[in-house]
């Protein structure tokens, strides 16, 4: 069992009993007993633990060890060039997060004339291409275009690439920091066998994985399945009565419909084929990256949660300003007017391709950038409320309460004063199942046992 004292709870300081993985009792100076595990809270705010509704795992886990190749770090070719050349090593060099500005605008020749001489692959910001240089290419097996940029074709490089170990647990341990207690994987292709590595790792948060299809999963991998993810871009867009045929496909699996949405064409599609199948109420739109009032009000009247990612605006605002004609920046990841229509609202990173502190995603909401749409921004509780919805219910807030798992997390302040400073809000104890598995003051003794059998190598 384990007994926290002095929590700040609803403007109260009140002492909760957690055992069997739940709130048992919340009270005032409730009686310690032989053997319980004491975590003073010290007046700190106590808070549902946080969910990150949308994170690519494995690529978050391989951006630990590639290099920056964006915004703030790199801006300019000069930046791009120092920072390559900066890593140690012969072997695969991966790099992360680029984005064309000014005269950075790269490619197989540039990277063979400016980069390091060993095999060097670049992933754009949108996620959807690699650029290589010719060392890299003359080591996989597929064909590339003559210029090393290759588009949309992450399949077939996945089987081309040499297979690498993906370590999940330096991860889930900044995760930890942050206050996080479960995440849903967003990534498209995930299949049983995904599900099967990712339970190897026996992380201590709850995993949800969107993905494909899956009409024979086992018994025991159920309660790791989310929504069935649709990824489609403009320039692949399906046919509406097809489209509607896949996500009845996914309901009849007892599932939601996840649908990549960030532009407006992508998202009346989405709509009008989720109208067609007929919605349910665990469907959702990621991202929602430019939406009209219209569109705002037919998801408000399919009653579909959308997923968003407050934060880009502030990581990505200077190209949003540069790039984004003028008369949609106001329609980009709006927040308060889908708060106002009705439109159950939730958010999570999309790490690697935004940036992984939660907290600093609130503090986006609350503070929206300027040029943005103003009018948008939220309240401190809207924006931690974004955090706290349940796995399967994104925007359905979980409560502090007897009988409640005990998912949680303790600030080092109360709440009045994180509320004020979200971007500097300080994590000193993340509790899961009712077992404390981050305390910032013994943070050095805190570890994640091995997976006891190695989930097989991956190509990222």
């Amino acid at each position: 069992m384990v007994l926290i004292r002095s929590a700040e709870l609803d403007g109260q300081y009140v002492d909760l009993l957690l055992a069997e993985g739940r709130i048992m009792a919340i009270g005032d100076a409730l009686p310690a007993k032989p053997g319980e595990v004491v975590v003073n809270a010290a007046g700190g705010a106590l808070l549902p633990g946080l969910h990150d509704h949308h994170i690519h795992l494995r690529a978050s886990a391989a951006a630990l060890n590639s290099v920056q190749c964006g915004p703030p770090v790199v801006s300019s070719a000069e930046d791009l060039a120092r920072v390559l050349n900066e890593q140690r090593g012969k072997g695969w060099l991966r790099g992360f997060n680029y984005q064309e500005s000014g005269d950075l605008r790269i490619d197989r020749a540039w990277l063979d004339r400016h980069g390091p001489p060993r095999p060097v692959r670049i992933q754009h910001r949108s996620g959807r291409m690699w650029i290589m240089n010719s060392a890299a290419i003359e080591q996989i097996a597929m064909v590339v275009p003559s210029d090393g940029r290759l588009l949309d074709s992450d399949e077939e490089l996945r089987t081309a690439l040499p297979p690498t170990s993906i370590d999940l647990r330096p991860l889930s341990l900044l995760l930890l920091r942050q206050g996080v207690t479960g995440m849903t994987d967003a990534t498209a292709r995930n299949a049983v066998q995904d599900m099967r590595e990712f339970a190897a790792f026996n992380l201590p948060q709850r995993i949800i994985l969107m993905g494909r299809l899956l009409p024979d999963c086992p018994i025991e991998l159920l309660p790791m399945v989310g929504a069935v993810k649709f990824h489609y871009h403009d320039h692949d867009l399906p046919a509406l009565d097809a489209f509607a045929a896949e996500i009845g496909d996914a309901h009849r699996e007892g599932r939601g419909a996840a649908i990549h949405c960030v532009t407006q064409a992508e998202l009346f599609l989405a709509l009008a084929a989720l109208e067609q199948a007929g919605p349910i109420a665990s469907d959702r739109i990621e991202h929602a990256s430019v939406a009209s009032d219209e569109a705002i009000a037919v998801i408000a009247k399919l009653g579909i949660t959308v997923v968003s990612q407050p934060h880009f605006l502030a990581e990505k605002g200077e190209t949003y300003l540069r790039d984004v004609p003028k008369d949609e920046l106001g329609l980009l990841y709006r927040l308060a007017s889908f708060r106002r229509a009705g439109v159950p609202l939730a958010a999570g990173s999309d790490s690697p391709f935004g940036g992984l502190a939660p907290w600093l995603s609130m503090h986006a909401a609350v503070n929206r950038a300027g040029g943005f749409g103003e009018d948008e921004a939220l309240s401190p509780e809207e924006a931690l409320a974004l955090y706290t919805g349940r796995a399967d219910a994104p925007a359905t807030p979980r409560k502090i309460v007897t009988g409640e798992a005990a998912d949680l997390c303790i600030l080092d302040c109360p709440w009045q004063q994180a509320r004020a400073a979200l971007s500097k809000v300080k994590v000193t104890a993340t509790i899961i199942a009712g077992e404390p598995v981050f305390i910032a003051d013994q943070e050095s003794s805190i570890s994640i046992p091995a997976p006891a059998q190695a989930p097989n190598r991956v190509r990222l």
